[in-house]
């Protein structure tokens, strides 16, 4: 008869099991996807370079703005696209120059650019104090996270690497989790507009803006953490009796 029972393997520096093929991981093509629908959206409205098609609105007197806006998405949506190769465990084993190469196009093209502007436009919000410090929080946390992949894989400790480089990569991915959230929260607070918010529809778009910034990156980051302290067992099947 056989039984399933735990059986030791070696261990690999990375962290991962380099036989798998690329197709037996089924999140790479949802996540390309959910990448490129994301920006396909997103991206073609600051293109035309015209600030009446802006979705976020520049504070009074400050013409630098919406140049750093544009700037901020278009720097962005390099930083998701190269982020999913760089997730991708067979790419990383079976090519590790080209995800050499696009880890360096996403850093220096993507995050370092779209980071400084956020940390830049994220401080002058005009929705108030509460989103700023989110927007402040997450854009340093970005580069933060990232700067610490990049110091590790110069050192050589690959397995830190790629920790931090999981974590930059949900901070990336943390503005779908933003949109996603936005629905839910008008439609719970919406009816409150006359009571708890005094009438105001500006009040009640700083709420909403405030608990998607900070429950967004909180929420990515959380998840993240969760799957690199996942314990999964190997296990094999052999014959006994």
């Amino acid at each position: 008869m056989t039984s399933t029972l735990p059986t030791s393997t070696p261990t690999v520096s990375s962290g991962e099991s380099p036989g798998v093929r690329w197709w037996r991981r089924p999140w790479v093509i949802p996540l390309a996807l959910v990448a490129f629908v994301f920006i396909g959206f997103s991206l073609p409205r600051y293109l035309t370079f015209d600030p009446a098609q802006s979705l976020v609105e520049a504070p009074d007197g400050m013409t630098s703005h919406y140049p750093m806006l544009v700037a901020h998405v278009f720097f962005g949506s390099i930083a998701m696209l190269t982020c999913c190769l760089q997730v991708w465990p067979w790419l990383r084993q079976r090519h590790p120059r080209v995800h050499r190469i696009s880890g360096r196009v996403y850093i220096l093209g993507g995050v370092l650019p779209s980071g400084l502007m956020g940390l830049t436009i994220g401080a002058v919000s005009v929705f108030g104090p509460v989103i700023q410090v989110s927007n402040v929080m997450l854009a340093l946390l970005w580069l933060g996270t990232t700067a610490a992949g990049y110091v590790a894989a110069r050192q050589r400790r690959f397995r830190d690497h790629r920790r931090w480089m999981v974590r930059s990569f949900a901070l990336t991915m943390s503005i779908v989790i933003n949109r996603i959230l936005l629905v839910p929260l008008i439609i719970w607070l919406f009816p409150q507009q006359e009571t708890t918010f005094g009438g105001s529809e500006f009040a009640l778009m700083q709420a909403v803006s405030g608990l998607t910034g900070w429950m967004s990156w909180t929420i990515a980051l959380i998840l993240a953490q969760l799957w690199l302290d996942r314990r999964p067992r190997r296990v094999a099947r052999v014959s006994v009796g």
